[in-house]
């Protein structure tokens, strides 16, 4: 089969790959129908994240139909579509049971590399090293899903596919966003970064009730659409004060939640970069939040990490009594519901994919989505 391929720094390639088989009696194979780009692909495009080998195939946002299935799968059957949440997880562990997917203590196949960098290992993740999962990824014609009953979703008849597949990663992320900020009727909620997470950050925190939604970045035509298809306010940094504006807009006390959706940063270096040799990373945005929150209220990271991180005002998240939560997204705990308000029209995705192209232009796909050229918020693949 055709597959995207990483081939070292900065460099892409579709090459054939062999088709993926199944391995385990709850496995299914899945024919992709969308496959998408994410902010957490770009350190491993810039060859900052150890352990990536050329030929490994990216990707873990997708959609697509079954066409086969392992004997002890039963929620699916061939020619169903799917959508596949990012994270891999079994179901079964202390953690999945307590809705903790992104948690998984049986998701990964690198366990033992993972546990010296983070006391534990995480769930694994499609398109990633062995460290970080060691699953092929979905920019590819055909995807192996593992524990294909815990991850894998039906599409509701009548929700398209573009709106479907960003149910993958990027809404529920959006949607943990708001839900570890205990987002509530009449909040003030400020997002950083009106990407693809920020966005749909912004609209579970309106799902939620809250009183005003405010979205920080820079980019004129990212803004344009969180006021368009969002209804959020823009915020646009370049020309504002961010806190001294949150506060005017909160009635002089600060935003009661700030979400940090902006990302890896340009420039940085990437995976346990508190190793010796290693920079450590400049969290620009989250100092902002944190300074920018009421006190009291929450800081929420979701942007994707890259390891050690100097210049974080702990002093001020002492002294204002702030709370700071982060993590992946538990997808299977949110996909079902996000997957009914789409259906029913409450929550809109399609405007996020502003560039589709064919699998074989991949490398293409990816460089609009680093350079945010062309008004590109996510590229969609079609293999």
């Amino acid at each position: 089969m055709r597959a995207l391929c990483w081939e070292g720094a900065e460099t892409l390639a579709v090459r054939q790959v062999p088709d993926p088989e199944l391995r385990n009696a709850q496995d299914m194979i899945v024919r992709v129908r969308r496959s998408v780009t994410c902010g957490a692909d770009l350190p491993l495009l810039a060859g900052r994240v150890p352990h990536l080998a050329a030929g490994d195939v990216l990707g873990h946002e997708f959609l697509g139909e079954v066409v086969e299935v392992g004997p002890e799968v039963r929620r699916h059957r061939v020619a169903d579509r799917v959508v596949v949440c990012s994270g891999i997880a079994c179901g079964a562990c202390w953690f999945c049971r307590q809705g903790l997917f992104a948690c998984c203590d049986n998701g990964t196949t690198g366990a033992a590399g993972a546990e010296p960098e983070w006391g534990q290992p995480t769930a694994g993740c499609y398109g990633r090293p062995a460290l970080l999962g060691g699953f092929a990824g979905s920019h590819a014609e055909f995807v192996r899903v593992p524990y294909a009953d815990v991850g894998a979703f039906t599409v509701p008849e009548g929700v398209s596919d573009d709106r479907a597949v960003f149910a993958s990663d990027a809404a529920p992320t959006g949607w943990m966003g708001a839900e570890l900020g205990e987002v509530a009727p009449g909040d003030v909620v400020a997002v950083w970064g009106a990407g693809a997470v920020g966005q749909l950050t912004a609209a579970a925190a309106r799902l939620r009730g809250a009183d005003r939604v405010i979205v920080v970045d820079d980019h004129d035509e990212r803004l344009r659409m969180v006021e368009r298809h969002v209804g959020a306010e823009p915020l646009n940094y370049r020309y504002l004060d961010v806190p001294a504006e949150l506060r005017e807009r909160s009635g002089g006390r600060g935003a009661d939640v700030c979400v940090e959706a902006v990302g890896p940063a340009a420039g940085s270096p990437g995976l346990f970069a508190g190793r010796p040799g290693r920079r450590a990373d400049g969290p620009l945005a989250l100092r902002e939040a944190v300074h920018s929150c009421r006190k009291g209220g929450t800081v929420v990271l979701l942007g994707t990490g890259t390891g050690f991180v100097d210049t974080f005002p702990l002093g001020a998240v002492l002294d204002k009594g702030l709370t700071v939560r982060g993590g992946r997204q538990h997808g299977q705990r949110w996909i079902p519901m996000l997957l009914e308000r789409m259906a029913r029209d409450e929550l809109r995705t399609e405007h996020l994919a502003t560039h589709r192209l064919p699998l074989e232009r991949g490398a293409d796909g990816y460089a609009l989505f680093r350079d945010r050229a062309d008004g590109c918020v996510r590229a969609v693949f079609t293999p």
